[in-house]
This record gives C-alpha cells, sequence and structure tokens, in this order.
C-alpha cells in the first residue's frame, strides 16, 4: 500500500546560541506520487500562535483510493545546549478533521542514534524498546525531561542488546546523544470521482533570540531595503525576533499541480515581519499578508521573522 507522508521531515535542527531559541520547520500534508490523487486546493495560515491548513483532495479515478495518511513531526535532538521551542504544546495542539469530523490518529514514537560523526541517523527504535524505554521514555526529547536523562544514559550503557552497544560511543564518559520523531497515522478512503477535505492545525515552533543581526540574517528571510528601512524607522535594527520555518516543497509530490492555492501570514501588531516569496504579496488587512497562486509547484520553503518594533513600545 503506498503512504501518504506529512511534511514534517525534518533536514536538519536549527539549534542557536545560548541566548536564543532553538526551532525546527514543520509543514503540511505530503503524498508519495500517486496519479490518481490530486492536492486540488490548499488554504494556509500561519502564525507565531497557529498553523492551519485546509485541503481539498480529489480522487481522479473511478474507484475509490484507501491509503494510510502519515504525519511525522520533527526528529528532535535529546540533548541540547540551549532553549528550544515548545514541543510539547505542538503535540497537545495537534488536530485532525476530515469531511468536517475529527478523527484521533495514531501516535507512533521513533528513535535514533547518530551513526557516526557525518550525523547519519540510524533507527534504533526496536532497541530502545527491547531494553525497556516506552513510548513516554521515547518521548523525552518533546518533554524535555531533563531530570530522566541520567537515568536513561544508565539504562542505554547497561543494556544488553547488540545493535545498541555497536551504536553507542566506545567512549563511556561521552553523551549519547538521541533523537526521537513523533508520527501521527490513519486510514484514509479517498472516494472515486470525489473530493476528500483534510483540515489540521497545530502550533508552530517557534525560535528567535534576544537581539538581530541583519547583515547575519539578510538572505535567510529576504530582508530587502523596504524592510531593513522599516526597521530603522522602528528603531529595531538589533531588536529582539522570533523565527518559524513550514515545509512547502512536499506540495509538488502530488498528481498534478497545486490547482487554487492561498497562504496567509499574520504578524502581531507593532511588529515587523519577512519572508522570502516569488510571487506576489498583498496586504489584506493592518496584521495579514496573502499570496494567491494558480497551478502552483511550490519550489522552496518558507522561514519567516518576525521582529518586534521598539518604536511601538
Amino acid at each position: 500500500m503506498k503512504k501518504l507522508l506529512g511534511a514534517l521531515l525534518l533536514i536538519s535542527a536549527s539549534i542557536m546560541a545560548n541566548d536564543s531559541t532553538g526551532y525546527v520547520a514543520t509543514g503540511g500534508v505530503q503524498y508519495l506520487k500517486n496519479k490518481d490523487i490530486q492536492m486540488f486546493s490548499e488554504d494556509l495560515f500561519i502564525s507565531k500562535k497557529n498553523i492551519k491548513v485546509d485541503y481539498q483532495f480529489k480522487n481522479l479515478s473511478n474507484k475509490d483510493v484507501t491509503e494510510t495518511v502519515l504525519f511525522p513531526l520533527p526528529i528532535v535532538e535529546n540533548f541540547f545546549e540551549s532553549d528550544f521551542a515548545d514541543t510539547e504544546k505542538l503535540l497537545k495542539s495537534f488536530k485532525v478533521q476530515v469531511n468536517g469530523k475529527t478523527i484521533q490518529p495514531e501516535m507512533h514514537v521513533r528513535t535514533f542514534i547518530y551513526k557516526d560523526e557525518k550525523k547519519a541517523l540510524i533507527d534504533i527504535t526496536d532497541s530502545f524498546k527491547q531494553c525497556g524505554f516506552t513510548e513516554k521514555d521515547m518521548l523525552n526529547p518533546w518533554s524535555r525531561q531533563d531530570d530522566e536523562y541520567e537515568t536513561f544514559e544508565a539504562k542505554l550503557r547497561n543494556c544488553k542488546n547488540a545493535t545498541l552497544q555497536k551504536a553507542l560511543p566506545k567512549d563511556s564518559n561521552e553523551v549519547i546523544s538521541w533523537s526521537s520523531q513523533v508520527i501521527y497515522s490513519w486510514k484514509q478512503t479517498f472516494k472515486a470521482n470525489a473530493f476528500t477535505r483534510v483540515q489540521h492545525q497545530y502550533a508552530p515552533l517557534v525560535g528567535g533570540s534576544v537581539a538581530l543581526y541583519p547583515e547575519e540574517d539578510t538572505k535567510a528571510y529576504c530582508m530587502d531595503r523596504n524592510f531593513k528601512a522599516g526597521l530603522k524607522k522602528a528603531k529595531s535594527q538589533q531588536a529582539p525576533y522570533q523565527a518559524l520555518g513550514y515545509i512547502l516543497k512536499t506540495g509538488a509530490n502530488w498528481a498534478k499541480p497545486i490547482q487554487d492555492f492561498k497562504l496567509t501570514i499574520e504578524r502581531d501588531a507593532g511588529e515587523l515581519v519577512s519572508f522570502c516569496w516569488a510571487g506576489k504579496v498583498k496586504k489584506i488587512s493592518p496584521t495579514r499578508f496573502q499570496m494567491s497562486e494558480k497551478n502552483f509547484v511550490p519550489q522552496q520553503d518558507l522561514d519567516i521573522i518576525f521582529v518586534h518594533a521598539k518604536a511601538h513600545e
């Protein structure tokens, strides 16, 4: 059976300095090429408090298609040296509706250990379970229970599982860096020649820092001349900021381009916002910006920066 995949596949975690909060990009529903299922429309809303996505999927065939939908969240490290985004809030806020009815997806937890110094990850979930780790234990990178870390270290070191021992650092004094990923799943039937509406929402992983450095952040957030002029006017050239990422490119994996795509980004009052976008950006309210595209094939992901405007204090 082919599978639907969520777009929260982590490429790399963004961990910032000690005066910063790290985050990883989140996303929406992805599909591994199926000629019968089209993402007909996508209405995406992004703010620091909430991400909401409203899809219409169209079954182009004359028969029902049943698939297993997977929505992987990012891989998050158990060991970290800085603050991190509110991972527990994301888990608690995640909701899915299909054709207007709320469904309860299953939760699966996978664990990973770095294979070598090149940071290649290997899935070691079965070994963790054989060593007595519960799903709650394996969720520790998401729940951030630091007081459990030494207990987990000892359990891993003392476990006789050969696969695990081979993956652990040879130096017993070296910290064991392991990660976990949450994957939600549910079975979905796409009716023949019909639309299926899927909506989901969650609190995004938001990072940031106590000070903006435009010379370093210009490229990542497409900070143009007008934005920098706004920073100067607001006396915010080195103001605190927040940032989040959203994975868009997986929307290109469907049977056809997205016929109707709409993206709305909301900032708080008294904030400046910047992000990269190739098309037209329309300001629809004092705090909202909107982009609309026809036959859309996303070519890049989103990184959005929200800068506190000191002049509004």
